[in-house]
């Protein structure tokens, strides 16, 4: 098949810029823009995203002519206006977003226009997509500005591979629920078949946030939703290892005249201060970064070691970043203050301990000041992975220098060998960098080789193949897992047709999670008024027949349809009425074994604050929808152990249905009773739709020319599947005799 991956960005890699009224084009640098450059260069492939400038800002040449460079680069642009690029990027991603995954809730502002806009440019990005993807082709989504994207995406176009993956921290779970918009974020991200984190704790976070907001059942890094499995996994973002590893070595065998004027300074610097240590902080002016905290320590280092007055200097490069938001504008001016306090407390007439630059820096200056310094000190407060200390072990060509690293950038996970502090603990910090200071040439030569050996290994190269590996992994294994196809339109008019020639038609419906959603107390799952209207605009065609078939109690379901005439089969088989009849009981299973099993699962309850025990005539089923996710999938698994020996003696099985355990008696199943009420119809149109592995019984013993639908994407027998209840019942609304008038006039 000849499909293709589609990349989804807020930015594309290539930049434009309006000059003398014509469209300058240059690519993109920065991590994400080189992380994806082999995934988007080879074979069949599309970027979507943002330009770069507003719609505002051009006329209809200059729109013709980006259409056309972006085509040129495999890109495709999402147009946005001024003020959706205030709300949506500066907005609600920028001041609700980026400090709420990064922890600093003081900084956190909700507006519910803002959120309203972000809404609809995800809406527009989707658009975007659909315009040009195909059905098996495979959409990779990144990163915060678009966690709404994969749902939608999934909603209109169920047959996309669907990958997302989120560059900066996932928060923990007390953090994560204090959004407004918490259910709606995760919804959109579980659009996905795949999703992506820096770390294992940030997987861990987002599965957390998952089971208790959301209250979906989560398996190890899997997670269950309307039957479909969508994965989390981490995969650590690399960097181009070899470019600046040769490019650092290229750097030492320059002649005078190729050398920057940065590297000129700098090598007055090592004339001037032979035995001076250079101490790199390289970081965006952002205050999940930590500066001022970093310059306060380095300030707290010189009052603890004076030893090292006029022997260290700090060489701190911060780029510009979102310099019209209040909050940076602020770090700028209490950072210049620092500077200039600390400097003017300590410098003498010919050192000062702090050099400063507000700039960016050309690739080539940044490889010198990497290769050039002694020591790194990269201590963000929180980041998602940060790059940077990965950079410069890759320029660390003499195999010497020492990495001072956070640990709470996600990148301390997998570069153990650093010095990790806690960048609030400043005497960590002071006891970290006198090490690096005193650290001898061999144990430096240790830790760098080590760094280096991991870092060359997992390039940026690799991440990329490594997540379009998984993602093509993870739907290969959802589709081997179920031989259902998805109910598309042709076959539902064949479907449709063969209705309307049949004389005789049976519909066999499941209840919980087919025709209405599960309740944390089964007694509030009663039918809505939309739902009886629906099944009775279809029994009103001819020779129908509807029949709700339930694991549900008698009672429950009499209460409920008794007064319709409609067909029902309660306790998974055991109570059938048919239309216009009496009840009449299709097997008599023990009881006895409730006695036993009761107080069993009752201790349970008792030791798991939210489960409960409901019980049915003929089974017994402990529920835990409304416990604590963590508490009770350790609980569950318990019981389950703890019943598995005393059930399998006894004629018994265990029924793992959503979030509950039933027990009941192994002779009685929806199978048995359907074969019952079949093999005395003369239906020759049968429907049957379930949701669980209890309507599996059912499925396998309908006749071949039936039509069975598994609602959610997961391992059946039924020939059809659709996504959720919605799809159902509004697949079923087809089949109300108004429809079936209306296209037959």
């Amino acid at each position: 098949m000849n499909t293709k991956t589609i990349i989804v960005a807020n930015r594309l890699p290539i930049e434009f810029k309006i000059s003398s009224n014509t469209i300058e084009i240059k690519p993109s640098v920065g991590g994400l823009a080189t992380g994806l450059n082999t995934v988007h260069k080879q074979g069949k492939s599309l970027w979507v995203g943002w330009s770069g400038l507003a719609e505002e800002q051009l006329n209809d040449v200059h729109k013709e002519k980006i259409r056309e460079l972006a085509s040129q680069a495999k890109c495709v642009t999402v147009s946005l206006k001024e003020k959706e690029i205030e709300e949506f990027y500066f907005g609600f991603s920028n001041k609700a977003l980026w400090p709420l995954f990064h922890y600093f809730l003081e900084f956190t502002t909700y507006e519910p226009e803002q959120w309203e806009t972000y809404v609809k440019v995800n809406e527009q990005y989707a658009d975007a997509v659909l315009q040009h993807a195909a059905d098996g082709d495979k959409i990779w989504i990144h990163d915060y500005q678009l966690l709404l994207l994969p749902k939608m995406l999934r909603d209109r176009r169920p047959s996309l591979s669907i990958g997302f993956f989120l560059h900066i921290p996932f928060p923990a779970f007390e953090i994560f629920r204090t959004c407004p918009w918490r259910e709606e974020l995760l919804q959109g991200m579980l659009g996905a078949d795949l999703i992506g984190f820096h770390t294992y704790d940030y997987v861990q976070h987002f599965l957390n946030s998952v089971r208790r907001i959301l209250g979906l059942t989560v398996k190890f890094n899997e997670i269950m939703q309307h039957n479909r499995t969508i994965k989390a996994d981490s995969f650590p973002m690399g960097i181009d290892y070899n470019n600046f590893y040769n490019t650092a070595q290229l750097h030492k065998h320059r002649n005078n005249r190729e050398v920057s004027e940065i590297m000129s300074k700098l090598n007055e610097h090592i004339i001037n201060y032979p035995d001076s240590k250079l101490i790199l902080s390289i970081d965006r002016m952002d205050y999940t970064k930590g500066i001022p905290n970093r310059i306060r320590a380095f300030e707290y280092f010189l009052e603890k070691y004076p030893q090292y007055l006029g022997k260290v200097r700090l060489m701190m490069l911060a780029v510009p970043s979102r310099s019209n938001v209040p909050q940076y504008r602020k770090l700028k001016k209490d950072t210049d203050e620092l500077v200039g306090r600390i400097n003017g407390k300590f410098a003498t007439i010919d050192w000062t301990p702090i050099w400063y630059f507000y700039r960016s820096m050309p690739f080539d200056d940044l490889i010198d000041l990497y290769s050039f310094s002694q020591i790194a000190l990269i201590t963000p407060l929180r980041d998602g992975m940060n790059l940077v200390a990965k950079e410069f072990i890759a320029t660390r060509t003499k195999s010497d220098g020492v990495l001072i690293l956070s640990e709470m950038a996600g990148a301390a996970s997998e570069m153990h060998e650093a010095l990790l502090i806690n960048p609030n603990n400043a005497d960590q910090f002071a006891a970290a960098l006198h090490q690096a200071l005193e650290m001898s040439p061999e144990e430096q030569k240790t830790r760098i080789l080590a760094l280096q050996k991991r870092l060359s290994r997992y390039t940026v190269d690799k991440w990329a193949l490594d997540f379009i590996k998984s993602l093509n992994e993870t739907c290969q294994t959802t589709t081997e897992h179920s031989i259902s196809k998805l109910l598309d339109k042709l076959i539902m008019n064949k479907m449709l047709t063969e209705f309307k020639t049949a004389k005789n038609k049976l519909f066999l419906l499941d209840y919980d999670g087919t025709l209405v959603n599960f309740r944390g107390n089964p007694e509030n799952a009663s039918p809505d008024i939309g739902l009886y209207d629906l099944l009775d605009n279809i029994n009103k065609n001819t020779n129908t027949e509807i029949v709700i078939i339930s694991g549900r109690g008698r009672d429950s379901i009499e209460k409920w349809f008794g007064h319709k005439n409609y067909t029902l089969i309660t306790d998974h088989g055991i109570w059938i009425r048919r239309k216009d009849k009496e009840w009449l009981q299709l097997e008599d299973p023990k009881t006895e074994w409730k006695e036993i099993i009761r107080p069993i699962m009752e201790s349970f309850v008792d030791r798991t604050p939210g489960a409960f025990v409901e019980e049915k005539k003929y089974s017994l089923a402990w529920h835990y929808r409304k416990a604590d996710p963590d508490m009770a999938e350790i609980r569950m698994r318990e019981l389950k152990i703890l019943l598995t020996g005393f059930v399998s003696e006894n004629g018994l099985s265990v029924l793992d249905g959503s979030m509950v355990l039933e027990v009941k008696n192994n002779i009685v199943n929806k199978g048995r009773a359907v074969l019952n009420l079949i093999s005395g119809t003369q239906a020759d149109f049968i429907f049957a739709a379930g949701d669980d592995h209890t309507d599996e019984f059912m499925f396998e013993v309908m006749p071949n020319n039936a039509y069975t639908v598994k609602i959610g994407r997961s391992e059946s027998i039924a020939l059809y599947y659709v996504n959720d209840i919605a799809d159902i019942r509004s697949l079923l609304a087809n089949f109300e005799l108004k429809q079936i008038s209306s296209a037959s006039q």
